[in-house]
């Protein structure tokens, strides 16, 4: 089968996995810029990290023969520093042209913070200014249902930011109806030993459908595994659902909502 992981941080898997990746059928894959672990102590840090994030990765992938395309922004969980924040917002457009750069992503909450709400403004000016896509990171504690609320709030005080534009990602059962009703797109992130199980986002594309629904593996450098999509699409098969809506949650709809993106191609 062919599939699109719409979010996975290549920069912390081995070379190895782009291999995986390649043989099991997923050969287009976004990488959103995320939080390394480790807080980053100057702007030069970051430029770097976009730098690996729109030149290396993409010449790695292609080596497979993936197209890799990235996000960029700054982490929520970065977000604190209000100096920095600002230092990185700045050097954001100069990676944002970059030819492999679709959005601005992961940004978002993490806990709900005065300084990270003051930084996702920040961010959705960004993304109102140059039209661009915006993938959303929720919170992965108990405040997920305040964050994404507050979220979606703030993006709808902005006129200018189509809800179709947007992916909030991390989503889980008690947030994918409100996301859904306000028209946005949502992710579902397969870990083994947190967020969701292959199982448990089959149990919600039966509850949920399979529209403006993305499944990805967010797989990185803590437990994590990369096929998790591969085998997130044969729990589907397992359960007795039709190839085409099989190919609609992991093909044809990370396609669709990337595809808004002029620069997107499959790979």
């Amino acid at each position: 089968m062919q599939a699109i992981d719409p979010h996975i941080h290549m920069v912390s898997r081995t070379t190895d996995d782009y291999l995986k990746l390649a043989i099991g059928g997923i050969h287009t894959v976004s990488e959103p810029a995320f939080w390394a672990g480790f807080d980053r102590s100057c702007a030069a840090s970051f430029r770097d990290y976009f730098h690996q994030l729109t030149v290396t990765e993409p010449a790695r992938a292609a080596r497979f023969g993936i197209a890799h395309y990235c996000w960029i922004g700054l982490n929520a969980k970065e977000a604190e520093n209000l100096s920095l924040a600002e230092e990185v917002l700045a050097i954001m457009p100069e990676f944002l042209d970059a030819p492999t750069a679709i959005g601005i992503g992961e940004v978002g909450l993490n806990k709900n913070s005065r300084n990270e709400i003051r930084v996702l403004e920040q961010h959705l000016e960004m993304v109102a200014e140059r039209n661009e896509l915006l993938l959303i990171h929720t919170p992965h504690l108990e405040d997920k249902l305040k964050g994404t609320r507050i979220i979606m709030d703030m993006i709808r005080c902005e006129p200018r930011i189509d809800p179709c534009r947007v992916l909030i990602d991390h989503a889980e059962e008690h947030t994918i109806r409100e996301i859904k009703d306000n028209g946005f797109w949502f992710g579902l992130t397969l870990y083994p030993n947190s967020k969701g199980s292959p199982e448990r986002a089959i149990d919600a594309v039966e509850i949920y459908g399979t529209e403006r629904i993305c499944i990805n593996s967010s797989a990185d450098w803590s437990v994590s595994d990369p096929l998790s999509v591969l085998k997130c699409a044969n729990e589907m098969r397992r359960r007795g659902h039709p190839a085409d809506a099989i190919t609609t949650v992991f093909y044809d709809n990370p396609k669709t909502f990337l595809s808004q993106c002029p620069k997107f191609r499959i790979g």
